[in-house]
């Protein structure tokens, strides 16, 4: 996306030094790097950036606003309605797919929300092997607002930890040892010290919750959650059971709490109206099917990982779904092939990370992650036996 860089840096690239990061990110915990990390890392200019949190700031304008709510009343399941909301989710991820637009120009279109975790802690070390490892140059960095490692950690720490002892503070997941994002899991022990649960090892009682720790009960006060509840309701009938527990009233503080997942998601996307953010509606809003509907995306409100997502919409698609106001219809986005590489161009993705500690009146910017892709969507799945694609950083222009 620098031109200037990117011919510098594919020139002087170097399989060797990319086998050392790749080794390098995956030795601290042998087995735990379960996705393709990317050879390059994508660079972005001043300008492109500005795009991106410029349409990152008004969507929090609408996050933010006194309605909102009210307005996202709708977006959580009953059956996933958990006591103790609190007044904002703690993170937010913005999803930009690095696209052309009619001129031929490049601009961020978003793809999706979540006001979920992601690679937070991970996310960190990788920087720091890219730096040793790979061509980055010294005014670029994966940080934003001025953050760097020390100041993000601190944020996250504050966030997460609050003023708890980091044993009474758990990161809780559904057999979180063997969830392909685990390096992130075990990252995030490193830098916060604080225990990684399995769900099914939480034990209740009263109202209170419990982990073993060398045998011993220690209770728990606050949660960094990383469960999915889509992915809760595929589990098996013990494990559904389980969870159960965590739809009762308990004392315990959720960070962010789980309602969250659900308000700032694809729910969100119909109430903004930004020239990167694609229009979007709900299907039940829709009274006239577009006759155009290849240039639209239909996705299941109540999805992840892609889940579900119908790129090449036919009406046939739009009369067989049978719960209209779970969907919504997205114009399609052209995604540039804009990362140069020995072969054809990737594609790319980037993950805007916003952070909001308690008391803030706002969210505020301060990392990312990116993805490259050569196939047809972004995701494993889609580019398996493909160089130059994965899991990797932005590093924007100072």
């Amino acid at each position: 996306m620098v031109p200037a860089v990117r011919s510098a840096y594919n020139m002087h690239f170097s399989p060797e030094a990319y086998q050392q990061y790749i080794h390098a990110l995956a030795s601290v915990y042998p087995d735990a790097l379960q996705f393709r990390v990317a050879e390059t890392p994508i660079f972005v200019d001043k300008a492109f950036t500005k795009k991106m949190l410029d349409a990152c700031e008004s969507i929090v304008d609408v996050i933010t606003g006194f309605n909102f709510k009210m307005l996202t009343t709708r977006a959580i399941p009953y059956d996933v309605r958990v006591p103790n909301e609190n007044e904002h989710s703690h993170f937010i991820a913005f999803d930009f797919g690095v696209c052309e637009n009619s001129k031929g120009e490049l601009e961020p279109q978003l793809i999706e929300m979540q006001g979920f975790p992601t690679l937070f802690a991970f996310q960190v070390y990788q920087d720091e092997m890219a730096r040793k490892y790979l061509q980055i140059p010294e005014n670029y960095s994966s940080y934003l607002n001025g953050f760097n490692k020390e100041t993000y950690l601190q944020l996250l720490k504050d966030i997460i930890v609050k003023d708890y002892n980091p044993e009474n503070v758990i990161l809780l997941e559904i057999l979180p040892h063997e969830q392909k994002t685990r390096i992130d899991f075990y990252s995030t022990h490193h830098y916060l010290h604080i225990p990684v649960v399995d769900l099914m090892d939480l034990i209740k009682e009263g109202n209170k919750l419990y982990y073993l720790k060398n045998n011993k009960k220690i209770e728990v006060k606050r949660i960094y959650n990383r469960i999915i509840f889509d992915d809760l309701q595929q589990q098996s009938s013990e494990m559904q059971q389980k969870g159960k527990i965590l739809f009762e009233d308990v004392d315990v503080e959720w960070v962010p709490h789980p309602s969250w997942f659900y308000r700032i998601s694809k729910f969100t996307l119909p109430f903004i109206h930004h020239p990167y953010v694609p229009e979007t509606k709900f299907l039940s809003d829709v009274k006239q099917v577009p006759t155009d509907l290849n240039n639209y995306v239909l996705k299941p409100l109540f999805s992840f990982a892609g889940q579900g997502v119908v790129i090449d919409v036919t009406k046939e698609d739009i009369d067989n779904v049978k719960d209209p106001h779970n969907w919504v219809l997205q114009r399609k986005v052209k995604y540039a092939d804009v990362i140069q590489t020995p072969d054809v161009p990737s594609k790319a993705e980037i993950r805007i990370f916003y952070f909001w500690k308690e008391g803030a009146p706002r969210p505020v910017a301060t990392n990312n992650l990116a993805r490259l892709s050569k196939g047809k969507m972004i995701g494993v799945r889609y580019n398996k036996d493909k160089e130059w694609v994965g899991g990797t950083l932005a590093y924007f222009e100072q």
